[in-house]
């Protein structure tokens, strides 16, 4: 038992192992639960302030003072401060610990005092119901996912009344204040040991309870907050709806694992990028192929395609592989228009810089292709497999021979026509070209930079 809290406990609130994006996600989950726990504090605050406003008073006309006002005041002036200070930014350890002894100070002063008020011996505010609110003290802290300070609030509770009690025995005349019969006790201002100590255990054992439960939420926090920033940081190395796919798979993922479907594929290539490497410095280098991403993924996620992978400086990208769609030929070619335009633009910029980028070739082809899982267990990968994607490669690379930005198969042209495309080229060409790795000519349609306006 011993072995499982402490597993509990030190694995629960450890995060010296943790990155520091981790370390922040976390740090933010605990200044939101600084802010609720202010938000709950004021309306706790009101809630007393509505009970003693509405209720009729108990205090005997002639009571020499009346606490619960200033108490409620001070609790209300304290809880806006807090507040306030949670709406800048994470409250200080110093500040949560001075938190807890304002509450707890301000309850049990007030419950001390009831003697006083009602004219009764010390002990007559051992039976006080008030008492009660100390749990709701203590589990106040569980708001900010940490056991340390419910700990700390049990332990003043528990010192509070243990402190109250003493008194109480101590004020007692020719020792009447202590009694073991609980009959007398309930029916007197008298103490009865064991009945106080119960109080004490009770403010334990819930403190425990709290606190443990605080820890092992706190460990299922940390993992949580861990796979939500890996996750987030997944869908920036994969397309967004194959990390949903990765992150919400109910099993673990296995190679071996495929869907067929008809789907849209294309390739994106830079020309001359090779023989540009070897004339500019790498971060030069690395600046263009990322402003080149940023240029052209966009239109391809624009027009619902998925980004399959980077191979260097080319993207290959798929439309209905990842999700099934009745449109994804006519998808493809209004992505493959708008990657002519945005190439264009592109590369005129680039020239007018004097970097020497020969241009952008695209080839587009879709058919039956099967969307799967492939690997060898340790490194997995999501990607599209079928004759239409090799065939795509295959026309992305005819398009410098063919001195145009982007070949279209022939049958994708026309089944996107079918799917409610509507072609931009001004007369496309339409013709039967030898592509290298294929025997037979195929026909394609031949796109130029002439296209008009959206």
């Amino acid at each position: 038992m011993r072995s499982l809290v402490g597993d509990v406990f030190s694995r629960g609130v450890g995060q010296e192992d943790m990155p520091e994006r981790v370390r922040h996600e976390l740090r933010t989950e605990q200044h939101r639960g600084d802010i609720l726990m202010s938000v709950v504090q004021l309306a706790l605050c009101a809630i007393f302030v509505t009970l003693y406003t509405l209720s009729r008073s108990t205090s005997p006309a002639d009571a020499p003072f009346m606490p619960v006002p200033w108490v409620l005041a001070a609790y209300a002036a304290f809880s806006i401060a807090k507040f306030r200070l949670a709406c800048r930014g994470p409250i200080p350890a110093a500040v949560q610990v001075a938190s807890i002894l304002a509450d707890m100070t301000l309850l049990l002063g007030l419950i001390w005092s009831f003697h006083i008020q009602y004219g009764q011996a010390a002990a007559f505010y051992l039976k006080a119901p008030t008492l009660l609110y100390v749990f709701i003290f203590i589990a106040l802290r569980a708001l900010r996912m940490e056991a340390t300070y419910v700990v700390v609030a049990g332990a003043v509770a528990a010192a509070g009344w243990l402190a109250l009690v003493a008194y109480a025995a101590m004020a007692g005349e020719d020792g009447m204040a202590v009694t073991r019969d609980f009959v007398v006790y309930m029916t007197s201002s008298t103490i009865l040991w064991g009945a106080e100590i119960d109080k004490m255990v009770s403010i334990g054992l819930v403190t425990g309870v709290i606190a443990l439960s605080i820890a092992r939420a706190r460990r299922i926090l940390h993992r949580s907050v861990t796979e939500g920033a890996a996750a987030r940081e997944l869908r920036r190395f994969f397309d967004p709806r194959v990390a949903s796919r990765i992150t919400g798979a109910e099993e673990l993922l296995e190679p071996g694992h495929g869907e067929r479907r008809d789907a849209a594929t294309l390739f994106v290539d830079l020309r001359g990028f090779s023989a540009l490497s070897r004339i500019v410095d790498p971060d030069t280098l690395v600046r263009i192929l990322t402003d080149y991403h940023a240029t052209l993924i966009p239109p391809i996620r624009a027009h619902g395609g998925n980004i399959d992978k980077f191979l260097g400086d080319g993207i290959m990208a798929s439309f209905g592989a990842t999700t099934p769609s009745a449109s994804h030929a006519a998808d493809a070619l209004r992505a493959t228009e708008a990657l002519v335009v945005a190439a264009a633009t592109w590369l005129e910029r680039l020239r007018r810089e004097g970097t020497p980028i020969a241009g952008v070739g695209i080839g587009a082809a879709s058919g039956p292709m099967v969307f799967g899982c492939i690997g060898d267990g340790a490194r997995l990968e999501y990607t599209i497999i079928g004759e239409a994607a090799n065939l795509a490669s295959k026309l992305e690379k005819a398009t410098k021979a063919q001195a145009v930005p982007a070949i279209v198969l022939a049958s994708t042209w026309d089944l996107a026509l079918a799917q409610g495309y509507a072609p931009r080229a001004v007369a496309p060409s339409r013709r039967r070209i030898d592509v290298a790795g294929i025997e037979e000519p195929v026909d394609v349609v031949l796109l130029s930079r002439d296209l008009q306006a959206a």
